[in-house]
């Protein structure tokens, strides 16, 4: 089965009597724009978006019909989960995931990764209360900053000076 779009959200689609398949996705497959996989009923869906910046989250509707709609689930993994205490180590959190050019989300209080052997250690060495569980990334980090600086004077210097 091939799917080009997505088609709606399962807080808001009409489910009717219709039972749910459900097509688990890891959490950097969510991005692709082509994507393989089978469904847990074992439907094999082919994904193809053309259109840049689609990414599938949790609960996306791929595909109805009479008896049966296809939804995401996004797996959960071995995650780094850190408090947000202050905005100053939030700030040097996000400043050293994003030279790692690792992905960062949030829930709630707490900063998500995907576990990294070497963030870990370096978030321990530097006193950051950090844990390693089981956990989905549903709710990726976004920023909007366009340039990124290695020496003085970058972003992370002006957040600092601020708190």
């Amino acid at each position: 089965m091939l799917i080009q779009e997505k088609i709606g959200h399962i807080g808001s689609f009409e489910m009717g009597t219709r039972r749910t398949d459900v097509l688990a996705v890891e959490w950097y497959e969510t991005g692709k724009r082509i994507l393989r996989k089978a469904t847990r009923d074992g439907v094999d869906v082919a994904l193809r978006f053309f259109k840049e910046g689609v990414s599938l989250v949790e609960g996306d509707v791929l595909y109805a019909d009479e008896g049966v709609v296809i939804v995401v689930e996004i797996l959960p993994c071995e995650a780094l989960v850190i408090p947000m205490v202050s905005m100053a180590e939030v700030a040097a959190v996000c400043y050293e995931t994003g030279n790692r050019h690792l992905p960062l989300y949030h829930e709630e209080e707490e900063l998500l990764a995907p576990f990294d052997a070497p963030l870990y250690r370096w978030l321990e060495g530097g006193g950051y209360v950090v844990k390693r569980e089981m956990r989905k990334l549903l709710y990726p980090l976004r920023t909007t900053v366009a340039g990124h600086m290695h020496a003085g004077g970058g972003l992370l210097s002006k957040i600092l000076s601020r708190v």
